[in-house]
């Protein structure tokens, strides 16, 4: 065969390539690139890491969470013959900005995935987007990034839950009277979600009105405070609304509320269930806060071991009341959700 045919054999072989535009592996095969998005074909590992960012180390509401984080992943190695390692990544106290800067951190080290809990749904998109970009997966627990590229959440109904402690406080309250609505931080959108809830469920209630919102750091003692000092200095408030229970997770937070007002709160810790026995709060709307690390870690893994998405993008629980008639049940489950024996 002459040169110059080989030569123009040569060239249609290098233009058939190019047309089918297949990329040979080392071995031979075909392969196909991986998905955008965060989200590549599950592939056989024998470990997983996942970081786990909450809000404040403070909060024993995320305490409880780190304990069902651990717990899963403890549960998980042990299922699936895998070894499965928690990352926690958590700020002292609230900062978005912290929380973003631990996702881009966990991102360089290699993690497989991210359960964030958003102190502000505007500073950590980007950040979560990008880690996504990057092919890490991320989900969200108790307060959503909706707008991100995070392919779960897992949480309370936030606009259900200030209606529930609106319906207890307003049952409480005689069908009558003022609310105060106590709430943490302004930007933190599941908060501001459950004062929206707050607010339409009085609104169905001709005899009760809503005085204001009152805005604190999420810390105990500036909570209990705030409370202290707005019912001083508003004697027309008979009822508390508190969209997350932070006051109560101090000692005598109610002494000169208790008597003057009702009060109904978020969540229902070890320290929040004295105060019902005592008689000071009337009702608390709990959390599922240890299934925030727990469910959010299983799904993780779900997804970067199986490639599995769980059956829907929200993800909630059913709310639990705790009033003095069933108080006693909680308290053990508090000792599992804070790793005690």
């Amino acid at each position: 065969m002459s040169r110059s045919v080989l030569n123009m054999l040569g060239a249609a072989s290098i233009l058939l390539a190019s047309l089918t535009g297949c990329k040979k592996s080392e071995g031979g095969a075909a392969s196909t690139p991986a998905p955008t998005g965060g989200t590549p074909k599950a592939a056989a590992k024998s470990e997983y890491v996942f970081g786990v960012i909450a809000k404040s180390q403070a909060n024993p509401v995320f305490q409880a969470a780190r304990t069902g984080a651990e717990d899963a992943a403890r549960e998980l190695s042990a299922k699936h013959g895998v070894k499965v390692t928690v990352n926690w990544r958590t700020p002292n106290t609230e900062d978005a900005q912290q929380q973003a800067q631990f996702i881009e951190q966990l991102v360089a080290q290699g993690v497989d995935g991210i359960t964030v809990s958003c102190t502000d749904a505007a500073v950590l998109t980007g950040a979560i987007n990008d880690a996504v970009d990057k092919g890490v997966l991320v989900a969200t627990f108790d307060s959503d990034a909706p707008d991100s590229k995070r392919f779960a959440y897992y949480g309370i109904n936030d606009e259900e839950a200030g209606r529930a402690v609106a319906r207890e406080l307003i049952k409480a309250m005689g069908e009558t009277g003022v609310v105060a609505i106590l709430a943490g931080n302004q930007s933190a959108p599941n908060l501001q979600t459950r004062v929206r809830g707050v607010r339409e469920e009085v609104a169905k209630h001709p005899g009760v009105s809503v005085k204001d919102v009152y805005y604190h750091p999420e810390t105990a003692p500036d909570a209990a405070a705030k409370v202290k000092d707005v019912q001083i200095n508003n004697p027309e408030i008979t009822g508390w609304a508190m969209v997350g229970g932070w006051p109560l997770f101090t000692e005598n937070a109610l002494d000169g509320v208790a008597g003057k007002a009702k009060v109904v709160s978020v969540d229902h810790l070890p320290e929040q269930l004295n105060y019902v026995r005592a008689g000071q709060v009337q009702a608390l709307v709990g959390q599922d806060c240890y299934g925030w690390g727990y469910k959010t870690v299983e799904m993780l893994f779900d997804k970067a071991h199986d490639n599995k998405d769980p059956a829907s993008v929200i993800n909630n629980f059913e709310l639990s009341v705790v009033t003095q008639a069933n108080v006693d049940e909680y308290a053990g489950i508090w000792n599992k959700w804070l790793g005690k024996k």
